[in-house]
């Protein structure tokens, strides 16, 4: 039995387990992830999503195939093993073309699965409800089962045809949009018993043509809300007793576990509560970026006490630039007056910087900050102003003193978390005050 469908199995036959999934494709945060894993001897699930890995390159440039070999190529130079690797796919269907007509909007999505199932991404989430040009908004239940059973159709199709093993499916989509909302405000709502039974009834009866049979009994999870999320400056944390309903209900349906989005900023108790809870798959992936961001401002500020003005990155204010000078990624996100609107690019939890990191401005700047860094490395007393977890480490001989090491292991801080919520054993093998261990990894 495939990795994940045993790790699912294993739980709903009463192993406290379950499966973290890195949604990132930054090469720091899945080389944190890749040490994290090793640590904690877990397989290691990273996920792309529909606007940043397509067929076309989406906002990454990269396509399934591309995006395969990098992670690999990341994993080989690492010496993290390849059969711990497992790739996913989040939020695949129509969303970046959903302005365009539904049969155009739909032949794309096609061409999109079909382009992660012959990549080797094995893990498919399939979401297809939003709304396409001529759409009623919102979308009929009906009508989003109907199209994700098309496109595991075509997921089916193209596996067979690849001599893959078929994929293992993730059906529904969360409440709050992908990334964590936009405001909290209004509150949130766990999702009822009824309405999972009814979206879980209603892709059954979309998948029961005979070709896609098969396809139903490797579907492994439903998205849900559980009462999670985050906005730009809070968090909304698990409640154990709000979900009780939700997470009995799936205790009727064997072989099914449910997948918890925007898990990101949950304190370790939440996640071992989720897991606990049937949440048995939880999502990460601004938290990461978050904490990648953390570091490099805490490196720049570092930078400025050790180097002349004339030397230094500026990475902070170089990346502050760029996100003014194109705003596509967080100007329909963010809103206020201009000393908000600054803050927020900075350090709004939704981490809108995270599409910024690509540039080649802000490339330049961390390169330049790396190298000065690697000339000048950190004195203690400036770590533990600015760095106190990783100096603690670098103390005790755990953690080498160099920029990228130290950015990682503030990343890996968190991805460990989930690791430790998902690994049989909750004290793990370090408890939550160790350093990861990421400067291991080779210095990139």
């Amino acid at each position: 039995m495939p990795a994940v469908q045993s790790l699912i199995a294993a739980h709903r036959n009463g192993a406290p387990v379950g499966l973290y999934s890195v949604c990132s494709s930054h090469e720091q945060v899945l080389l944190a992830a890749m040490q994290v894993a090793r640590q904690y001897d877990t397989d290691l699930l990273i996920e792309a999503t529909s606007n940043q890995v397509d067929q076309f390159g989406g906002y990454t440039g990269m396509t399934p195939a591309g995006f395969r070999d990098w992670v690999r190529s990341l994993a080989q130079a690492n010496g993290f093993p390849a059969d711990r690797l497992i790739l996913g796919g989040d939020h695949l269907g129509p969303n970046a073309w959903q302005s365009r007509p539904a049969d155009e909007a739909m032949a794309h999505a096609r061409e999109l699965i079909a382009a992660y199932v012959a990549a080797g991404f094995h893990k498919i989430h399939l979401d297809c409800s939003m709304s396409c040009a001529g759409d009623p908004h919102p979308l009929p239940d009906e009508t989003v089962a109907a199209r994700s059973a098309d496109l595991a159709r075509a997921a089916e199709r193209t596996a067979a045809e690849a001599g893959l093993p078929p994929p293992v499916y993730v059906i529904g989509t969360e409440v709050p949009v992908p990334g964590g909302e936009a405001s909290l405000e209004a509150g949130l709502s766990v999702t009822t018993p009824a309405a999972a039974a009814r979206t879980l009834e209603i892709h059954r009866q979309a998948f029961a043509a005979p070709d896609l049979a098969p396809a139903w009994t490797r579907v492994i999870a439903l998205v849900v809300q559980p009462g999670v999320d985050f906005d730009h400056s809070h968090v909304h944390a698990y409640d154990p007793d709000a979900a009780a309903a939700l997470s009995a209900f799936v205790d009727t349906r064997p072989g099914l576990v449910f997948e918890a989005h925007s898990t990101d900023y949950q304190t370790e108790d939440a996640l071992h509560a989720l897991v606990r809870d049937h949440f048995a798959i939880l999502k990460v992936g601004p938290a990461a970026t978050f904490a990648y961001r953390e570091a490099m401002f805490a490196l720049a500020a570092i930078e400025d006490e050790l180097l002349p003005e004339g030397e230094r990155s500026r990475l902070p204010e170089v990346l502050e630039r760029c996100m003014v000078a194109k705003p596509r990624h967080w100007q329909a996100h963010y809103a206020g007056d201009a000393q908000a609107l600054r803050l927020l690019r900075r350090y709004a939890l939704s981490d809108r910087c995270r599409y910024y990191w690509g540039e080649p401005d802000v490339r330049a700047a961390v390169d330049t900050l790396v190298a000065n860094l690697r000339r000048h490395p950190p004195p203690m007393i400036l770590l533990s102003q600015f760095m106190p977890e990783q100096q603690r480490a670098v103390q005790a001989g755990r953690l080498e003193a160099e920029p990228l090491a130290l950015a990682r292991d503030r990343i890996a801080a968190r991805l460990a978390e989930y690791a430790r919520a998902c690994v049989r054993n909750r004290g793990g093998v370090a408890t939550g005050n160790e350093s990861s261990g990421a400067a291991g990894l080779s210095q990139r």
